[in-house]
């Protein structure tokens, strides 16, 4: 009796155990509103397990499905979108809040009207940033958001712009409670709303112990698919052969960017597996152009020459990535495959800097990113291999980095002058490259890391996100790529691939072509 008691309590053990998900994170989320948030690391543990949005990409796809909106309709010339929401969607609780209402008009316009309206009495709470709803002129785009009933809204622009469903899809367009925002106001503790999310999604924020753990529960009351999952843990493993370590021992079922160098020895462990696919991703060293020497279009140009980049896929991505040579990647329409490419010359670069007025070179710093991103596997030693590149040419560097959020805090003040960074597309759309990151718009906002405003090209991108037709959009943002090229803000580096490291009971999880790690219909074996 007391043998077959033991192996009843054992099963049960195992049993539980196996409802808890471990995912080995490479960093800690700079918040958990991703309304102020415009980096991988925070979506992943706050839009993609906490909250909705009014319509979502299906699992590893960029089309569109119906989310906290059941249905909509889009009059062409009165440039206005019609929501039907979805009726009997129950809110998270915490020991903060318990919700007395569903989810209802009411909270759409009290989530984007914090972004859009100054006077909105959450505008500048928690810093009053919202970098992603500025760069994508959302707040210029969105003319008036109307409550038409409790389950019905009428959104009107000021334009007609084609991928404005697919903007509502990303992450910055999370729905969070007004009613949950209108009690924390009232108890003078807004930020409490940025901090302890309270979502209608998969998964319930439970816990963050900073830079160490971030535990979530499934939604029992979820509207969708409930998870097959009773726990989800982010273990914050910042050291990237640590994570691989704790994928080898058991501690975890799955790690963010695995080492490409430990991918074949991983693939040789019975017990582990590796997903990889392409991703919509681009690596770039962004040339501040706010500040001298890099306001000169030759010293950028220079630049460009200068690194031998074709050195840092083979060194740093281990052939894991393709070269770049536009701000998007080959993978997305309206690429320009004609562009002719800056070649590794250090002949040319010094040349150049002699034309600029810079014969003996220069000092400057170069910002490497902290942590792995879906763009970039080493920052640190991309960061080395440049130094030593762009010494030759006579331009001294010294490397600096911060930690994630700090990194990102000041990067999008413009406090640097060469700094490395990269984007996953959030929609499919190559609007949401150029615009997001090289508009003029995209200054304000901080994304656009280079500071740099050139109307041609700010006038060609608007226009073409005016314009259904994807042939006569894809022409214009051809030309757009090339006065990109000819003005150099950027060096652009690598598209890189997807990989995901993972226990072999890990079922259900797929490749997200937009660098995020979700994990709706997950389960484990």
């Amino acid at each position: 009796m007391l043998k077959l008691m033991l192996i009843f309590t054992m099963s049960l053990s195992l049993t539980a155990a196996k409802k808890t998900f471990i995912y080995c994170s490479e960093g800690s989320p700079s918040t958990f509103n991703p309304q102020i948030a415009m980096d991988g690391t925070t979506f992943n543990a706050s839009s993609k397990t906490v909250y909705n949005r009014l319509v979502e990409f299906k699992n590893g796809t960029t089309a569109i499905f119906p989310a906290l909106a059941t249905s909509w309709e889009y009059d062409n010339q009165s440039m206005i979108w019609t929501f039907n929401l979805r009726r009997g969607v129950k809110w998270h609780s915490n020991k903060r809040f318990s919700p007395t209402r569903e989810f209802n008009a009411d909270d759409v316009l009290f989530s984007f009207n914090r972004m859009r309206l100054k006077e909105h009495p959450y505008h500048k709470v928690s810093g009053g940033r919202y970098e992603y709803f500025e760069a994508m002129d959302m707040s210029k785009m969105i003319k008036n958001i109307i409550k038409i009933n409790d389950y019905q809204i009428k959104i009107s622009l000021t334009k007609n712009f084609t991928p404005f469903l697919s903007n509502l899809a990303m992450d910055f367009a999370s729905i969070l409670s007004k009613e949950y925002g209108d009690k924390m106001l009232k108890a003078g503790t807004p930020e409490a709303i940025d901090n302890y999310p309270i979502g209608t999604g998969v998964f319930v924020f439970q816990k963050y112990i900073k830079d160490t753990m971030i535990r979530f529960t499934a939604n029992d009351d979820y509207f969708g698919k409930k998870s097959e999952l009773d726990n989800l843990v982010f273990s914050i493993t910042v050291d990237k052969n640590v994570r691989i370590q704790k994928l080898k021992t058991g501690e975890c079922h799955l790690v963010a960017y695995p080492a490409v160098q430990s991918l074949d020895a991983i693939r040789a462990n019975n017990k582990l597996k590796v997903m990889e696919g392409e991703g919509s991703n681009v690596a770039y060293l962004a040339l501040n152009v706010r500040v001298k020497p890099f306001d000169n279009v030759l010293v950028r140009q220079a630049i460009n020459h200068a690194l031998h980049r074709s050195n840092y896929i083979k060194t740093v991505y281990k052939n894991t990535a393709v070269l770049a040579k536009n701000p998007i990647p080959p993978t997305l329409w309206g690429y320009n495959a004609k562009i002719k490419d800056y070649q590794y010359n250090p002949e040319l670069a010094k040349k150049l800097l002699k034309q600029a007025g810079y014969p003996n070179g220069f000092n400057a710093e170069l910002w490497t990113l902290p942590v792995q991103r879906p763009y970039m596997p080493d920052g640190k030693k991309a960061g080395v291999l440049m130094q030593a590149d762009l010494a030759k040419v006579g331009i001294k560097v010294k490397l600096i980095t911060y930690d994630w959020p700090t990194y990102l805090s000041k990067a999008s003040k413009g406090e640097h002058q060469m700094l490395q960074l990269g984007w996953s597309g959030d929609n499919g759309d190559p609007d949401n490259f150029l615009s997001v990151l090289l508009s003029c718009a995209a200054i304000k906002s901080g994304a656009n890391h280079a500071g740099w405003c050139n109307r041609k090209f700010d006038n060609i991108i608007n226009k073409a996100a005016s314009i259904a037709d994807t042939k006569k959009r894809s022409a214009l943002y051809r030309q757009a790529q090339e006065i990109f090229k000819a003005q150099a803000p950027w060096v652009v580096l690598a598209h890189a691939k997807i990989f995901r490291a993972m226990s072999n009971n890990v079922q259900g999880y797929h490749i997200d072509p937009l660098g995020s790690d979700r994990f709706d219909g997950v389960s484990l074996r």
